[in-house]
This record gives C-alpha cells, sequence and structure tokens, in this order.
C-alpha cells in the first residue's frame, strides 16, 4: 500500500474536478497545480500550491513550459526505496509526488474544428503526456489518473485503503495510461 502525501493536477477537462478535492482533501493530501486547473481549485475553496510558487520558477514561453521542472519530474521519478534517489531529493529540497492526474488538451477536437495552425499548434499538449508517462513509468510509487471515469475508481480505492492506493491498482492505471499517451500521440 501507497500512502498518497502529494499531487499534482493539471486537467483540460476539469469535469467532476470536486469530487476529486474532496477525497484529496479528507486525506489531507497537498495538492500542487497551474493555470486554468489552479483557478478552478481556488474558486471550489479547497487549498492549493501554484506550480510556479513550488518550483520557484515562473511560467515562461506564454505558459508552453510549466510543469516541465526538475523539482516536478525528479518528485514523481524518484524510487521510493532507492537511498541514492533519497539523497538526490534532500540535497535539492525536492518533495516526492504520489499522484498525478492529468488530462490532455484537447488536440483531436482541435484538428477537427479548426484549419487555423496556429491554433491547432498550441493545443499540442507537452507537458501532460511528459507527466503521465514519468507517473506511470514509476507506477510502483505513483498513482496516475487520466481520465474523469477514472475517479471513481481512485475514490473508492483512496477510501478502501485510507488515503492509499495498491500496487495492483497503480499498475492498472499505468497501463491505461500508456494507451492514453500512445493514442494522443497517433
Amino acid at each position: 500500500m501507497k500512502k498518497i502525501k502529494r499531487a499534482i493536477i493539471s486537467l483540460s477537462d476539469k469535469k467532476n474536478l470536486k469530487s476529486i478535492l474532496k477525497i484529496l482533501d479528507k486525506n489531507n493530501i497537498e495538492i500542487v497545480s497551474s493555470g486554468g486547473t489552479f483557478k478552478e481549485i481556488r474558486k471550489l475553496k479547497y487549498k492549493c500550491i501554484e506550480v510556479s510558487d513550488y518550483t520557484n520558477f515562473s511560467e515562461i514561453l506564454n505558459g508552453r513550459v510549466k510543469t516541465l521542472h526538475p523539482k516536478i519530474h525528479a518528485g514523481i521519478l524518484s524510487k521510493r526505496n532507492n537511498k541514492l534517489h533519497k539523497k538526490h531529493l534532500l540535497k535539492n529540497n525536492f518533495e516526492e509526488i504520489d499522484l498525478v492526474i492529468v488530462n490532455f488538451y484537447p488536440f483531436e477536437n482541435i484538428l477537427n474544428n479548426s484549419n487555423n495552425h496556429s491554433k491547432i499548434l498550441e493545443n499540442i499538449d507537452i507537458g501532460g503526456p511528459t507527466l503521465v508517462r514519468a507517473a506511470a513509468k514509476n507506477y510502483n510509487f505513483v498513482t496516475v489518473i487520466t481520465k474523469v471515469e477514472q475517479y471513481p475508481k481512485l475514490i473508492n480505492e483512496l477510501n478502501k485503503n485510507a488515503g492509499g492506493t495498491s500496487l495492483l491498482f497503480r499498475q492498472k492505471m499505468s497501463e491505461e495510461a500508456f494507451t492514453e499517451t500512445a493514442y494522443y500521440d497517433s
């Protein structure tokens, strides 16, 4: 069982966000977020740390670079049972991130409904798939959620395991995440 202490949330589709926020709050899980997701979380009156405050690095390039930061990716990719990884996190004052909840920019929808090349390019998600791939790769320690339809499963898992997730659940979510990134790339 892996108790979740910290989550990063970055959503294009913010449907049913409140249901996730309630369970994270109930289990005292710290939330890191950016952009519109951060604003929505605050609007719903939940605590959240903005990515730029978390990393001490402002968004740059009109928001193209937000979550692509060593503090975030080291927190996701670190093996919790590896002494050298722990040492690197400690040395850099980085913290583990145990839960990644991300859904991608609606690229396919934009592609099907716009001929504006600039708009199409700006809707290619880079940070989201990168977060998802990192979390899915490290499923032994990190839970990844990529679809609103997975929220009830996560809520059930957190309720059943006192704020934690089982290895079997993390592995299943990892498989679904890799399927999602493969489809997105295609």
